[in-house]
């Protein structure tokens, strides 16, 4: 299994194709193997590289250093594999990893694909955001807990799609019944944590001087990452447009496939001789 010797750990990591590298890091309730869809496509043109986080799928946090290892263990690999200028790709809890990286090495990414995130950003959005809206997505948000549902994937979907959302399930129980045995909330309540202090959250004045071109993709009908929120995430980004999937959760990159490799292969295309 190819794994890279870093920071007390081995991370595990695959790669496909050649060129410009394109890095995907995944969500809470995903791993390498989440990119399925994409990897095929955009291997095609690009360098593709997928790893699992430190305690997600194959890659052991033999210390509990948990999410605080994130933006570290993502700037050691980029050395390890010696990338020049890559792409980032992050979905939801990957933001940590992929923003935090371009925040503290701006000239040493190409551009930036915050897919249904704000994470690294979560306490400045907040912050920026109004009563009304606040108001509006904490009532989401209440009612998912009290009604116990966490569904991550769009309206719908699961009973259109049985066997896709099925292997969704599969993917994120590889991190629970794997290796790892992952206490998925626990680690999620860990990362959140860190983005609700300036000491170690990214600072609305980092966000903007970030020159790094950034596009944000939300899904619809995403609960998780509200899209409402994303828009005012958007606004703390001088060099940030965003794209809203219709009928889409809080997987865009899982649910509708063909139109998130278009949306990546044109947002790259824009940026390849960065």
């Amino acid at each position: 299994m190819p794994t890279a010797e870093i920071n007390g750990i081995q991370l595990y990591y695959e790669e496909y194709g050649s060129g410009i590298p394109i890095v995907f890091a995944h969500g809470a309730g995903g791993n390498h193997v989440s990119w399925w869809q994409q990897v095929p496509v955009l291997s095609r043109h690009y360098r593709c590289i997928t790893f699992d986080h430190r305690g997600w799928g194959l890659s052991l946090d033999i210390d509990d250093t948990g999410p605080a290892a994130f933006i570290e263990d993502l700037t050691s690999f980029v050395d390890h594999l010696r990338l020049e200028k890559p792409f980032l790709v992050a979905q939801s809890m990957g933001g940590l990893s992929c923003l935090g990286f371009a925040v503290r090495n701006p000239d040493r990414v190409r551009g930036l694909v915050m897919a249904n995130t704000f994470a690294g950003m979560r306490r400045e959005v907040w912050l920026a955001s109004n009563d009304e809206l606040r108001r509006l997505v904490q009532s989401v948000w209440e009612r998912r807990r009290e009604d116990g549902v966490k569904r991550a994937l769009g309206r719908g979907f699961a009973a259109a799609h049985k066997e896709r959302a099925f292997l969704y399930k599969q993917i994120r129980m590889l991190n629970e019944q794997g290796p790892n045995r992952l206490q998925t909330e626990t680690q999620v309540q860990r990362l959140r944590a860190l983005e609700r202090t300036p000491e170690t959250g990214i600072t609305r004045e980092a966000l903007a001087t970030l020159p790094t071109p950034v596009l944000f993709i939300g899904g619809e009908d995403d609960e998780v990452m509200p899209v409402s929120l994303m828009a005012v995430a958007q606004t703390l980004i001088p060099n940030a447009r965003m794209t809203v999937v219709s009928g889409a959760g809080h997987s865009v990159y899982f649910e509708q496939p063909d139109v998130f490799n278009r949306l990546l292969l044109d947002f790259f295309a824009a940026y390849h001789a960065s």
